[in-house]
């Protein structure tokens, strides 16, 4: 049902017939709040991370090849702050919006597997991308290959935003819906 109020829209939903829990939620509810700066947050980090590791393998590399080194050093090292300011966010958002999913897909068969996946290669992306921008001996051999590497980066992060989809508009199971509509009710009246 929804009421309007002040400009204050409420969205009530009945968790079980049998009984009068339900929940409520506001436009200015924290919780929902939150939930919308953590999935902003991750879903920006993803578009400015792996839309500037696409430039900066598809235009800058190419356009410097042979150039200047000293140059695509300094990239790099300006391009540091940014790789590991956005993993840090993407784990921390990643994990408050997977602790929020959880309930909503308590008996799904399918998620947990296909977000397990999903993280799985995330953590693969973040040490490719550490180690692209670090300075240390032992990952200078990523550096070394950049190329063949920053690719691979790509495709995995392409592999993730097609888990990602995926997992986001896929219809799930009933009982899966159920305990999603349990794990809702918050209010007893």
């Amino acid at each position: 049902m929804l009421t309007g109020q002040n400009s204050d829209v409420a969205l009530t939903s009945v968790a079980n017939a049998d009984t009068s829990l339900k929940v409520t939620r506001t436009i200015m509810d924290p919780e929902l709040i939150l939930a919308v700066i953590s999935r902003w947050a991750h879903i920006g980090t993803a578009i400015v991370l792996v839309g500037g590791t696409a430039f900066f393998r598809l235009v800058v590399v190419p356009s410097l090849e042979g150039d200047s080194t000293d140059l695509i050093g300094r990239i790099r090292e300006r391009w540091k702050k940014f790789v590991h300011g956005g993993i840090a966010l993407f784990l921390i958002s990643g994990l408050y919006n997977y602790m929020l999913m959880i309930p909503k897909h308590k008996g799904d068969k399918l998620y947990h597997p296909l977000v397990g996946t999903k993280i799985l290669l995330a953590l693969a992306v973040f040490f490719l991308a550490s180690a692209l921008v670090g300075n240390k001996p032992g990952t200078q051999k990523f550096r070394d290959q950049s190329k063949k590497w920053t690719a691979i980066m790509l495709l995995l992060a392409a592999v993730i935003v097609g888990i990602s989809g995926f997992v986001k508009v896929r219809p799930y199971s009933a009982a899966a819906q159920e305990s999603s509509e349990v794990a809702d009710t918050a209010v007893v009246e």
